[in-house]
């Protein structure tokens, strides 16, 4: 885990936050359009994960959110006001009842520093104090910008008047490593990632790597890292559904895990399973909507494509002539593909490409992904 040191900013809401229309003259005047709304649209969404890493757009869509855009394309927003967010930074002075809560936040490489200023001011400060503005008229007194690195402090303070007043080490929130139990079925790409990472400081105990599959690679990726193996392959001419899906959680709790993840793993788990490990991850290798609910998504160009759920979406995907795919981190529930969304990204399709060149892309995607949602999940937990 880095152990990079972070702060929570906190402003107060004076007479500089009564008014934001100076700042939405200044985007106007350097040829921004600007919406605020609940939340944001599915393209804006699909947008914000595309740019900004893939675990902003859950945040975003929790509360209000101000976003730019110029000659049609989005250039930046101010997320602000959430609500059921559940980071381990949030436990402190967050939970004070005339504190709101700023961010995310973020301005597209291309508008960042000077670009199209406006009466010496920048989009990012112009969305920062119209955000500020919008936690005010809500009733707040006091604004926290959390989990933000020591390198935007004067930022914050220049713009924003902000003054540090929580600092923390994010490896304290997660003083003991989780043991971890991984399935897997295929090569294990994702596997290796995780277990590299884990070696670099990702705090998983991985206690074993359980495949249905004898002839997985992943198995020989986790024995080469010294995690203990189980093969574990249905076999259907000896056995019934229900008795392998009880072998399969017998084999899985032995290891008591806190955390269960699933990186290529191509068998259905029954309710039984999921109920006994909540705590689940799975990866996908296409863009899930953030609403489980919803059977299409939004995508940054504003098409809309089918939530290709199942064991082939990308082959689904393929089929179906679609612009758009990507990769999904989300929570195991008994609805296939429809658990919560921790991170996720978007990558478009390439003209004539086939299945084995667009997994290849999707890969290192979801390497990074993986990464990114564990660190969440770790994050909210209490």
């Amino acid at each position: 885990m880095s152990s990079t040191t972070l702060v929570n900013l906190l402003v107060d809401l004076d007479e500089r936050f009564a008014d934001d229309t100076a700042a939405r003259e200044r985007l106007a005047r350097a040829g921004y359009a600007l919406e605020t709304t609940v939340g944001a649209s599915d393209p804006i969404l699909a947008w914000i994960d595309l740019v900004f890493g893939g675990a902003w757009s859950s945040e975003v869509d929790a509360g209000q959110c101000a976003v730019a855009t110029f000659e049609g394309n989005p250039a930046g927003f101010a997320a602000f006001d959430p609500h059921g967010l559940r980071y381990a930074w949030l436990r402190g002075i967050a939970r004070e009842p005339d504190v709101g809560i700023f961010g995310p936040f973020g301005v597209a490489p291309e508008f960042r520093g000077p670009l199209r200023q406006a009466q010496g001011d920048t989009l990012g400060s112009a969305l920062l104090q119209i955000a500020l503005c919008g936690l005010r008229a809500r009733g707040y007194r006091r604004a926290l910008i959390a989990a933000t690195s020591d390198g935007l402090v004067p930022y914050y303070a220049r713009h924003a008047g902000a003054r540090v007043v929580e600092r923390y080490d994010p490896a304290q929130f997660t003083p003991t490593p989780v043991r971890t139990v991984v399935l897997a079925s295929g090569s294990g790409t994702n596997v290796q990632a995780v277990i590299d990472r884990a070696g670099a400081g990702l705090p998983l105990d991985l206690a074993a790597l359980v495949s249905n599959k004898p002839e997985a690679f992943a198995l020989e990726r986790a024995r080469r890292a010294g995690i203990p193996t189980i093969s574990l392959p249905w076999l259907r001419n000896e056995q019934s559904r229900d008795r392998y899906d009880t072998a399969l959680r017998d084999a899985v709790a032995q290891f008591d895990p806190e955390l269960v993840l699933l990186l290529g793993w191509m068998h259905l788990l029954d309710p039984a399973f999921v109920e006994a490990f909540p705590e689940m991850l799975n990866v996908h290798p296409v863009f899930l909507p953030l609403d489980p609910a919803q059977d299409s998504v939004g995508m940054p160009d504003g098409t809309i494509v089918p939530a290709f759920r199942g064991p082939r979406a990308v082959r689904d995907a393929l089929a179906a002539g679609s612009t758009w795919t990507g990769a999904s981190v989300h929570a195991v529930t008994v609805d296939t593909d429809r658990g919560r969304v921790l991170a996720r990204k978007p990558l478009r399709v390439d003209r004539e490409e086939d299945e084995d060149a667009l997994l290849a892309r999707l890969h290192p995607i979801e390497h990074i992904l993986v990464t990114t949602a564990i660190r969440r999940w770790l994050f909210e937990r209490e």
